[in-house]
């Protein structure tokens, strides 16, 4: 496992432990880090209106397209890392 590997597995399990819950939009910003550095470029069909939810969060997610696995590991580190204090 490399190093940033490690740090964002720890940054992962660090959010839960964060001392207050982030605002919405920095929780946006959280999910889609994640989920670019997890799975990649968004994919599947956007959200309906009726789902104004999942269709935030998929829509912050594929604002991240073409950002690689180390770049999105690398900022949800230093992000989850300026929430900690």
């Amino acid at each position: 496992m490399s190093a940033l590997s490690a740090a964002f597995t720890q940054a992962s399990n660090d959010v839960q432990q964060l001392p207050q819950r982030p605002d919405n939009l920095t929780l946006l910003k959280l999910y889609a880090l994640f989920k670019q550095a997890s799975t990649g470029d968004a994919d599947g069909r956007r959200p309906g209106l009726t789902n104004p939810v999942g269709r935030a969060k998929y829509d912050a997610w594929a604002g991240l397209q073409g950002m690689t696995s180390e770049e999105a590991m690398q900022s949800y580190v230093d992000l989850v890392n300026s929430l900690k204090g």
